[in-house]
């Protein structure tokens, strides 16, 4: 007998649309225990997706998706989403080579009409969506869920300000899963949440303005008034000075209290802002009480839970960094650690427990870190920002106009350079060789295993310009680091296996399949380290001596580290010097295990040998 009848009987919103409403609550316990299992088994996005079961059943069911419009920001929210739109079989591959995304896809399902994986970007796209119906005649509603952690970026609020003037049919759910604001959930609060959704209190909301409208400070009278109890009882003051007619806050998991709400708001014209109360991890009580833990898992034993690791592994380069910052702070009280929103992910939590002074955690605001960190070094200070490399690609303008135009010391820590794995497109470090390297100022190094990566940010440290250290995900190749820190020399790469006709110019995490393939091929192997400035001296030293020269980076082939080779060659009059550039290509690379996309793009040790031995015939 099936655990799971009733979810089971779900293939699509409008089979759920034709439960009897008593039967909610059943799906939403049948839904919430198969994403536990589901998830348990092949890793991903936990709590917060525990957190939004009762409000995926209560959108679908209350509007008609996908004819409505449902855009999820940040999209790790969205696995009950994806079981109720016909994708629950394909749960059991989730962020698998060949399997479905871990976020919203369009070319997946017609339900995922916008693709997500950075935060913040629900509103401004739910804006253009209601703005397009509009103009076509179209009755369709739009809806964006945003989680609070979202509304930390300048984005969201300059899409609010847009929304609240373009006066569209948009309804916003804040999906305040951190309990940030203390949530009056209980008799009262419903009952003021289907008043203000309703359509009396808005009539007469209307009816005065038109009244009052002929009497201007009546009517502004009239308005700070009702300011003035809907403040006292709700929290919703600022969003009405954007606009919209604010909503709530209730509670995300009551389905009586969601779906007339939702119902009523569907009525409504204008924009609208219903505050929704969520618990992350709800229903799973080990993650209820660490969500920060269970938030993104691997695979785990659901009744044990997470087990602590027994130790003894390699270290990961986040370890490194992590390391290296709290060894550093405590030698250079000018250190200040920054982060955007990403504090376990980046290696930062031993630093802020150490130093919470010169900790600074600025939210989901990667623009904002950048510009805050050139403020800093303005005036004395050396800024660490600790960044992945793909939301270091929201704050390009301020990397190049506020740090690197102006020369700033500001040191970028830059993770997941390179392939990331499980979280796909949206993740991966795939561009940040290419879009640094063309800036002026900046140095940019690649070390290529875990004691090169410390001595690297010491370097970067040491210099009074703007720097880069880009690392990859995870492991590296057990190097230990030394716990003495000694500057490299800028711009110095090295040989590390001598060779004939082949040089293999290996730039960071790519030295290691380098040095495989370079035993095979009796090729010479340079560990590269810095793009910029390239050793060009190196460079011309092996073309003299080599009939081949092949680079090798994990980042796209277009303007990256190879692209900088070929630069060097043009200006040292050696064009005439055959090169081999290998490295991503030129589409986006999808989810999947690094070691198996790695060798699908020729970039392990078998796929360089493959590729130069073609390029010797050829």
């Amino acid at each position: 007998m099936s655990s799971y009848p009733l979810l089971e009987s779900v293939n699509d919103p409008s089979e759920l649309r034709k439960l009897e409403r008593k039967l909610l609550p059943q799906l939403a316990a049948e839904l919430r225990a198969f994403l536990l299992d589901s998830v348990s088994k092949t890793g991903g996005h936990l709590s917060s997706n525990l957190g939004t079961v009762e409000l995926t059943i209560a959108l679908h069911y209350v509007f008609n998706t996908p004819y409505d419009r449902l855009v999820w920001d940040v999209g790790h929210q969205t696995y009950g989403h994806k079981v109720l739109t016909g994708r629950r079989e394909g749960m059991a591959r989730l962020r698998m080579h060949g399997g479905i995304s871990g976020f919203p896809r369009r070319s997946e399902s017609i339900y995922d009409v916008f693709g997500t994986g950075h935060s913040s970007t629900s509103i401004s796209a739910a804006l253009g969506m209601a703005i397009a119906a509009r103009r076509r005649g179209e009755e369709r509603k739009v809806i964006a869920v945003i989680g609070d952690g979202a509304m930390t970026a300048g984005m969201a609020f300059e899409a609010l300000n847009n929304a609240g003037v373009a006066d569209a049919d948009l309804l916003v759910i804040l999906n305040d899963n951190d309990m940030s604001i203390s949530p009056p959930v209980g008799a009262l609060n419903k009952y003021l949440a289907r008043l203000l959704s309703g359509r009396t209190f808005n009539a007469a909301r209307k009816a005065g303005e038109k009244v009052l409208g002929v009497v201007p400070p009546m009517l502004e009278f009239a308005r700070r008034a009702e300011e003035h109890v809907k403040g006292m009882l709700t929290p919703g003051t600022l969003f009405e000075e954007f606009g919209f007619n604010y909503i709530g806050p209730i509670d995300g998991h009551d389905l009586d209290s969601l779906i007339p709400t939702l119902k009523n708001i569907s009525e409504l014209k204008g924009p609208q802002f219903l505050h929704v109360i969520t618990r992350k991890g709800q229903g799973y009580k080990l993650a209820e009480a660490d969500p920060v833990l269970y938030h993104g898992v691997s695979k785990f034993d659901r009744s044990a839970g997470i087990q602590a690791g027994k130790g003894g592994g390699k270290l990961t380069y986040t370890q490194v960094f992590g390391d290296w910052l709290c060894d550093m702070a405590a030698r250079d009280a000018r250190l200040i650690g920054i982060t955007p929103a990403m504090r376990e992910g980046s290696g930062l939590v031993r630093f802020a427990e150490q130093f919470p002074e010169r900790y600074f955690d600025v939210g989901i605001a990667e623009q904002h870190a950048v510009t805050f960190a050139g403020g800093l070094a303005c005036e004395g200070l050396k800024p660490v920002v600790a960044i992945y490399s793909t939301f270091l690609q929201r704050a390009y303008d301020q990397v190049i106009h506020d740090i690197c135009l102006q020369n700033l010391p500001v040191l970028f820590a830059i993770d997941r350079g390179g392939l990331v794995g499980a979280d796909g497109a949206t993740h991966n470090g795939a561009f940040d060789l290419s879009y640094l390297t063309c800036i002026p100022n900046i140095t940019v190094m690649t070390p290529a295993d875990e004691n090169e990566c410390r001595q690297m940010l010491y370097t970067a440290f040491q210099l009074d310009t703007p720097t880069a250290v880009r690392y990859p995900r995870g492991t590296g190749p057990g190097v230990t680091p030394r716990q003495e820190m000694q500057a490299l020399p800028v711009g110095k790469g090295e040989v590390r296996r001598r060779g004939r006709k082949v040089a293999l110019l290996a730039f960071g995490a790519m030295l290691a399949p380098a040095l495989g393939a370079g035993e095979e091929l009796d090729a010479t192997v340079a560990n590269m380290r810095f793009v910029k400035p390239l050793d060009r001296q190196l460079v011309a030293e092996l073309a003299a001596t080599h009939e081949l020269l092949v680079s090798i980076e994990e980042n796209t082939i277009i303007g990256g580290a190879g692209a900088e080779v070929a630069r060097a060659l043009e200006e040292l009059g050696l064009v005439e010097k055959r090169l081999l550039r290998l490295g991503l290509p030129d589409h986006f690379v999808d989810h999947g295990d690094i070691a198996l996309l790695l060798a699908e793009l020729g970039l392990d040790r078998a796929g360089i040998v493959e590729r130069v031995r073609q390029a010797i015939v050829e």
